[in-house]
């Protein structure tokens, strides 16, 4: 199954498990190897509509946070389903108007081996505080290209779906 395919399946899934009225419009669903996404978006509530930006901006993330802790033992119950169904740890998250908030994700160790050079670009990092440590910094490094390159990324992903489609139906061992 291609990654699409999944997410097409947890988002059916998910969309017919949660209860009605908690979002508005479809979920925003996005799968890597360990961990499924799951961001809805919460109706805006009418108090938003005339008032500064930054009233605005904190009554938004008070509206996430109420639906955060309101719905909090129904969220764990549904995720304790999915992962048992699917494999896969769930995280949830909310949108409500230029408002995002995500609830919980996983922390994942990636290793990877690094020469002086790029060693030395982390260090910098390090040493301008722009992280804690070599971790951190490496995180931020992926974030930063995340953000500058999104459009690429995305012709890539777009690419390797293709990619997983050929495979699926090409001969198997």
């Amino acid at each position: 199954m291609t990654t699409s395919e999944t997410a097409e399946q947890l988002r059916g899934w998910f969309s017919g498990r949660l209860p009605e009225g908690w979002f508005e419009g479809p979920l925003e669903v996005v799968v890597d190897r360990e961990e499924v996404s799951v961001v809805g978006r919460l109706a805006e509530p009418a108090a938003a509509a005339d008032v500064s930006q930054a009233e605005r901006s904190a009554l938004l993330a008070g509206h996430i946070q109420r639906f955060r802790e309101d719905t909090r033992d129904q969220r764990i119950a549904i995720a304790r389903e999915a992962e048992h169904r699917f494999g896969l740890k769930v995280s949830w998250g909310a949108d409500c108007g230029d408002e995002r908030e995500m609830f919980t994700t996983l922390s994942v160790p990636v290793m990877t081996r690094l020469r002086q050079p790029e060693r030395r670009v982390l260090d910098t990092l390090v040493d301008a505080g722009v992280a804690r440590s070599r971790s951190d910094a490496l995180a931020w490094c992926v974030r930063l290209v995340g953000k500058n390159t999104d459009a690429w990324l995305s012709e890539l992903r777009t690419a390797l779906e293709y990619v997983e489609r050929a495979r699926a139906a090409g001969p198997q061992a």
